[in-house]
């Protein structure tokens, strides 16, 4: 009879993850047809302008990367950013069948990769899988994080799943560790600064093998697109044109009112209204360098929160959105069962700040905009994640040269 509470807490985890699954699911199984008509619909709209329609350019002898040749030949809202080139290859059967198989196979890998994800990071926690792992699911399909995933059709899970195992495998198994820094890689704004902390972390093979993988799996695709962009010199003009127009769009620039970025460059912006010039190349070397000061630091004693600590840096250093949160669900686990066994209130105020992107539900939007106005509605969650770096470096400096207690504490 001890045992029943478990029990109980264990079902009721099954199912709300079973009906979370379900919701989050929805939007895929009715998504319609893209045209030009219905370019606004929002439903499955990343797995459409990221993955589906350039990979059909790509096949179809084009450059994806050419955003007026996608806008021009494709029903999408919005430019292909600089994936890595081997996403056309790697994600190229969801582009093979019908838009609406596509969407829904799409969909349903992303919701078990965030099972996946969920149970990776249960099994940090030391409790017992089957209890732990359907409840951390359930939180994360039911999040605000988590349903979005599947609601745009985002290739987060897939580059979350290959942080944490990265993070995870870095000393014990460094080559697969490699190999999930490389999937890391399609998305080079993870990729990039999570190499670097490793690298400064000592976990030098597993940087450079990781990222020569990713490099190495991309240059055929590149070697291809050079040859239809007429040489390098075309390729570059295609390039140039791309982050041209990213930077000047309403969704990724810097300088976005309406935007959902959550790295420190846009959070500041929207905060005081001003953006120095090189302000995100700035931002971005800051970050990883105080980061990288910090980690190279640590000798052990503070392992709960080093994982956490690099997630938060690799969201707060470059161009990120409130769902690239999903990457740090594991570290921040651990460092949540490393809270429980010493009642650290200062872990407690990061664990807080990283959770708003998470319960930052419609319902609370809502409130939110009406209480603040669109403008600091949209920053919420950038200036959570934020603090909740810079709240965990400063603990970090702070007790650098304080031996840590047993229990977990920092």
């Amino acid at each position: 009879m001890n045992n029943l509470p478990a029990k109980i807490g264990t079902v009721a985890g099954f199912v709300v993850a079973a009906l979370a699954g379900w919701r989050a699911l929805r939007p895929a199984l009715a998504v319609p047809v893209p045209t030009e008509a219905n370019l606004a619909e929002e439903r499955m709209q990343d797995f459409r302008d990221a993955t589906y329609f350039p990979i059909r350019e790509f096949l179809a002898g084009g450059d994806p990367y050419n955003t007026a040749a996608m806008l021009e030949h494709w029903p999408v809202r919005q430019g292909f950013n600089l994936y890595q080139p081997y996403h056309l290859v790697l994600h190229a059967p969801f582009a093979l069948p019908d838009y609406q198989v596509g969407a829904l196979a799409f969909a349903a890998c992303s919701l078990a990769l965030l099972v996946a994800l969920a149970v990776l990071a249960a099994s940090r926690t030391g409790l017992p899988l089957l209890a732990a792992a359907p409840v951390l699911a359930a939180f994360l399909l039911a999040s605000q994080v988590g349903k979005a995933q599947l609601y745009l059709g985002q290739v987060n899970p897939l580059i979350a799943v290959a942080v944490a195992g990265a993070l995870l495998a870095r000393r014990g198994h460094p080559g697969w560790a490699g190999v999930a820094l490389a999937v890391a890689w399609i998305k080079p704004q993870f990729g990039l600064p999570l190499a670097v902390l490793l690298f400064a972390r000592g976990d030098r093979r597993v940087a450079l093998s990781g990222t020569a993988l990713a490099a190495a799996a991309s240059l055929p695709v590149v070697a291809l697109l050079v040859a239809r962009d007429g040489g390098p010199g075309g390729f570059l003009d295609v390039i140039r044109g791309n982050i041209g127009y990213a930077a000047g769009s309403d969704y990724v620039g810097v300088n976005s009112v309406t935007g959902q970025r959550v790295d420190v460059a846009a959070v500041l912006f929207r905060l005081t209204g001003v953006s120095p010039p090189a302000a995100e190349l700035v931002v971005l070397v800051v970050v990883l360098a105080a980061t990288a000061w910090l980690l190279r630091r640590d000798r052990g004693s503070r392992e709960p929160t080093a994982d956490l600590l690099t997630c938060l840096a690799l969201v707060a250093c470059v161009v990120h959105e409130p769902g690239d949160a999903l990457v740090a669900i594991p570290a921040a686990t651990v460092a949540a069962a490393a809270w429980w066994r010493a009642r650290d209130p200062a872990l407690a105020v990061v664990l807080s700040l990283f959770l708003v992107p998470f319960v930052h539900l419609h319902a609370v939007d809502v409130v939110l905009q009406a209480w603040l106005g669109a403008r600091l509605a949209n920053t919420v969650d950038g200036a959570a994640l934020v603090a909740a770096w810079l709240v965990l470096a400063a603990l970090w400096l702070a007790r650098s040269r304080t031996p840590t207690t047993v229990g977990g504490r920092l």
